[in-house]
């Protein structure tokens, strides 16, 4: 008997169902035997021992389905190892549903916070299994996440709309994209819908050089220019700050977000008025695109083989185009970021995007 439990946690994404098809259907190929078990809510569904048996009729049909059939919370990293509002210690309770389930194995989908408490886990004796998820695509020792190609199409959706638009009017437009404190999903999906100008994370903006770019757009005769800008940009006179004086400025912040305050600087520089679009949720919801649904599939099949294998305590991901097992210990609590002197930026400039440096 192979007993094995799943949990999906922190935000959601396009492809969750179709990972948690892949390792079941891995799973019942390998043994007849088995018995799963869903925890409700991410690590609250495990705290609290909110969980379910699940059969294969809960993953039927469930591939193109986008969110998780389980459900989802947050539940910050820097807080597992804090009692509870009742004195609850939420990691030996964790431990003891685990057990009282007598599980082979936990399989635990999610991202970079998801990934530090499976390896908490994992240290304290039990057998993990992490998935990588995230839109972000920012999880180390992976190339890809499951949910960020579902994402770029989306928010590639959202800026094509936005060209014709721009084109028609003449105008000025931002599209704020999502990816937390990494700039992949704004880079791919800017460079993939064309967009003139790319802000990220990992590259401080000079907001005379944005200016600089959209007036020599004008001088060429293009009254248009769109500029993809990541939740997470920020300037270069913001990125010399101390993260004491950073968190002071933003207590008094006024805007609703970066792209309109850079929004609004363009105006005072040059009169342009520009318009904010921002995709927002968007970007996590929907059916998961086919690429997902591979990419699931397959790193849903090798973690049902590791389980079969008793070769726990790994990420299953994706590296130079072949699924790997990557010990947990080595890649959690790592953030993979956009090298600013990487090949894609250079050629992306190469190609006259400007990236506001």
């Amino acid at each position: 008997m192979k007993r094995i439990g799943l949990l999906t946690s922190g935000g959601d994404c396009q492809a969750l169902n179709a990972a948690m098809r892949g390792v079941v259907k891995g799973m019942s190929e390998s043994t007849r035997d088995l018995e799963m078990y869903g925890f409700l809510n991410g690590y609250k569904g495990l705290i609290y021992g909110n969980y379910k048996l699940l059969t294969s009729a809960d993953f039927s049909g469930i591939l193109t389905k986008g969110g998780t059939i389980l459900g989802s919370s947050r539940q910050p990293f820097k807080l597992m190892r804090v009692p509870d509002e009742n004195g609850l210690d939420k990691v030996k309770a964790m431990k003891q549903n685990y057990y009282k389930l007598n599980l082979d194995c936990l399989v635990i989908l999610g991202g970079n916070g998801t990934q530090k408490t499976a390896n908490l886990l994992r240290e304290e004796g039990l057998h993990i299994i992490h998935l990588p998820k995230t839109i972000d695509n920012d999880i180390y020792g992976t190339d890809v996440t499951f949910g960020f190609q579902s994402a770029i199409n989306i928010a590639c959706d959202a800026i094509d709309c936005i060209h014709t638009t721009a084109a028609s009017h003449d105008r000025v437009f931002i599209v704020e994209v999502m990816g937390h404190k990494v700039g992949w999903l704004t880079l791919y999906a800017g460079m993939a819908s064309g967009a003139d100008i790319i802000l990220l994370p990992e590259i401080p903006y000079d907001i005379d050089k944005i200016v600089d770019g959209i007036e020599k757009r004008k001088k060429a005769g293009k009254g248009f220019t769109i500029l993809a800008v990541a939740e997470g940009a920020i300037s270069k006179k913001d990125a010399k700050l101390s993260k004491k004086e950073l968190k002071k400025k933003m207590e008094n912040y006024t805007y609703p977000s970066v792209s309109y305050e850079i929004a609004d600087m363009i105006n005072k520089k040059t009169g342009i008025e520009v318009r904010v679009t921002v995709p927002g949720h968007t970007q996590r919801g929907g059916s998961p695109c086919p690429y997902d649904r591979v990419l699931c599939t397959r790193l849903g099949a090798e973690a049902a083989k590791a389980i079969m294998d008793e070769d726990y305590g790994h990420m299953i991901g994706m590296v130079n185009g072949k699924v790997k097992r990557v010990p947990l210990g080595e890649v959690a609590g790592k953030l993979k970021m956009v090298k600013p002197d990487s090949q894609i930026i250079k050629e992306a400039k190469y190609t006259g995007i400007s990236f506001g440096d």
